[in-house]
């Protein structure tokens, strides 16, 4: 049962709650279970690698409500805990504080059946592996793949990464974090108007299509002073353990997202066709044409006839295609399917020596990890992280500005040049 209490620190309260890790504390590792996936990169996520903690805000419910927490596991080999901290927060009501540990739950895989799931692919690799040294990595590997808070997260966050270098999905990610907090600061008007934003995330070199700027639905402001902004982002100005959040709010909400045109959002955020994808997806929600917790609840039973299930209800969600939706649903705990690219495409080429096309890249992965089944996934991230690794270094110990270096094109070349953030360097 997790518990909590108060602590005071730089003028600013802050709640720290002890999460108890249960049947996953054994082998947990945070740094592990958080660095395992590129979209532990994404705003508004933030790892940050001396101290080896997390921090984002989380979106509580019943009623809304917006607090940022830091993540971390205190640094005994026994620790059976994770830590907690809401800022600028001294309690939370009981159906916020029940909401905000089902999220890092979610986020973390801390469920039973997760944690199955763990154990049931580290039996096959030692049963396959053994003490083999050529896939140390496998091993090693927590079994654990980061994912959102969110169902809606994830699957916005999945349109994020098609057809796209990782750099691109970067800074659109960032943009619509920004975007939420200038919704969230709006100033009130009974004026009708017309904003022109210009992107503050620098635009991806993707789409060079000149995009109007039609009417939004609500109004917004692209200038905010230190004045305007409330209290809870004060209390993070003063902590030390917080990346710089001003001016960054949370993932923006499915309510958010539906208000808004269609044209405004792209232009903002540097979206190009995916606006309209991720617009329909809010309103889908929004409407009730999407019921997200019915899909939580389906998932439950990763059987592959509620696989298939469900992969039909998301291909009829406007632009799930099928990279799209394995990549959702490997979020939501299936991984008997390789969400397979051109990533995937390079991969097989680079490290198994395998010409593949589009057309048969999805048969190669399944004759190549057949023997991991039904956790193919699984043995293929665990690889393909493991030479991320290799050519950009330890991925938990990269500054924030060298995330947009981990593109395809560089894991063609040798082992790229990166900088280990020290204690001495400034965040960036």
């Amino acid at each position: 049962m997790a518990k909590e209490q108060e602590e005071n620190g730089n003028g600013s309260s802050k709640l720290l709650i002890e999460l108890p890790l249960g049947e996953a504390a054994e082998g947990f590792e945070l740094e592990k279970a958080i660095c395992s996936h590129g979209l532990f990169m994404l705003a508004p996520n933030h790892w940050d690698p001396i101290s080896r903690s997390f921090s984002r805000p989380f979106r509580l419910t019943s009623p809304p409500l917006t607090v940022t927490v830091g993540i971390s596991q205190p640094p005994t080999s026994s620790s059976s805990t994770l830590y907690l901290r809401v800022y600028g927060a001294s309690s939370l009501s009981p159906l916020h504080r029940h909401s905000l540990l089902n999220q890092v739950s979610r986020m973390l895989r801390l469920s039973e059946s997760e944690e199955n799931k763990v154990r049931e692919f580290r039996s096959i690799v030692e049963a396959l592996h053994g003490e083999e040294e050529a896939t140390e990595y496998l091993r090693s590997f927590s079994g654990r793949v980061f994912r959102s808070p969110t169902l809606f997260e994830d699957m916005v966050k999945c349109i994020l990464l098609c057809n796209c270098q990782f750099s691109r999905t970067l800074s659109m990610a960032k943009a619509l974090c920004e975007l939420q907090f200038e919704i969230q600061h709006q100033i009130s008007s009974s004026k009708a108007a017309e904003d022109d934003f210009i992107p503050k995330t620098p635009a991806g070199k993707e789409s060079k299509r000149k995009l109007r700027v039609s009417k939004v639905s609500i109004r917004l402001e692209s200038k905010l002073t230190e004045s305007k902004v409330d209290n809870s982002v004060s209390d993070l100005q003063l902590s030390q353990e917080l990346h710089d959040f001003v001016g960054m709010g949370s993932f923006p909400s499915p309510e958010e997202l539906a208000k808004l045109d269609e044209s405004f959002l792209a232009k903002r955020c540097n979206l190009g066709y995916r606006a309209s994808r991720i617009l329909k997806l809010a309103q889908g929600v929004v409407q009730g044409n999407i019921q997200l917790t019915q899909l939580e609840e389906d998932c439950k039973e990763t059987s592959l006839s509620s696989y298939d299930k469900l992969s039909q209800r998301l291909r009829q969600i406007d632009g799930f295609g099928p990279f799209t939706c394995a990549n959702v649903l490997m979020c939501m705990g299936f991984y008997h399917v390789i969400p397979a690219d051109s990533e995937t495409i390079r991969h097989l080429k680079q490290v198994h020596s395998k010409s593949c096309t589009v057309q048969t890249v999805g048969r190669d992965v399944e004759l190549i990890y057949a023997k991991y089944a039904p956790f193919q996934f699984l043995a293929y991230w665990a690889e393909m992280w493991h030479f991320y690794g290799q050519r950009f270094g330890k991925l938990s110990e990269l500054p924030v500005s060298d995330y947009k270096l981990i593109t395809a094109s560089n894991m063609k070349h040798k082992k790229i040049a990166t900088r280990k953030r020290s204690k001495t360097s400034a965040e960036e």
